[in-house]
């Protein structure tokens, strides 16, 4: 069975655990369903949807740059719509097997690890795809060699900002969702930050415990 190359990327909804706790399984499933609609919208030519799982996608493309631009147009969407998660991705150009409509190989495998190391709002990516990004004039800052779990061999990372925008937003603390500054529902002082929610709920949740809340996620 011969081995295909392609731009491999994972997107999933950073923070979504946190959204799940917060709001309900039913909201977290119609998040999900919402996610894979945009996902689909933001296809060009040459992109597939490989799968769905929970609330990630896998995702091909042919190349570096049309992968880049792909999960920058889903990152768009969904910073288009109202109290929406940020995305986070990984992306790894190489060769891997498909069978079935799915694709297996180490290159997947990479990618699926490299997307792991990502945090709301950016692309971590391998060498080729940031030396494509840097082409495309999209700043790719180096992460240095990392030990990837079940990767033989250390990889050089490097992450992009996924969108640029002048638009004010803050990211809920609770449930993890950005919300524009019209969108706020209540805001709190803690110490020297003040935090933004989405909601009456989210609010009363950081009020009852800010110590669990107010620290930087992972």
């Amino acid at each position: 069975m011969s081995r295909e190359e392609h731009t491999f990327a994972f997107v999933d909804l950073a923070g979504f655990t946190a959204l799940t706790e917060a709001h309900g399984d039913n909201e977290a499933a119609d998040l999900v369903d919402r996610f894979e609609a945009l996902t689909r919208t933001a296809l060009d030519d040459g992109d597939r949807l490989v799968k769905t799982i929970g609330d990630a996608v896998m995702l091909i493309s042919p190349e570096p740059r049309s992968g880049l631009r792909l999960v920058r147009r889903i990152a768009g969407a969904c910073a288009a719509e109202p109290r929406f998660p940020d995305p986070r991705a990984g992306l790894h150009h190489g060769a891997a097997v498909e069978r079935r409509g799915d694709f297996v190989g180490a290159a997947v495998n990479l990618a699926a690890r490299v997307a792991a190391q990502a945090i709301e709002g950016t692309a971590v990516v391998t060498e080729r795809v940031a030396r494509e990004a840097q082409r495309l004039g999209i700043a790719a800052v180096p992460l240095g060699v990392r030990r990837l779990r079940n990767v033989q061999r250390d990889v050089e990372l490097w992450t992009i900002e996924l969108l640029e925008s002048s638009v004010i937003t803050s990211i809920d603390p609770v449930c993890r969702m950005r919300i524009r500054k019209d969108q706020v529902t209540g805001r709190i002082r803690w110490g020297d930050a003040e935090f933004w929610f989405c909601s009456l709920k989210c609010l009363r949740a950081f009020a009852d415990a800010p110590e669990r809340y107010s620290e930087p996620s992972a």
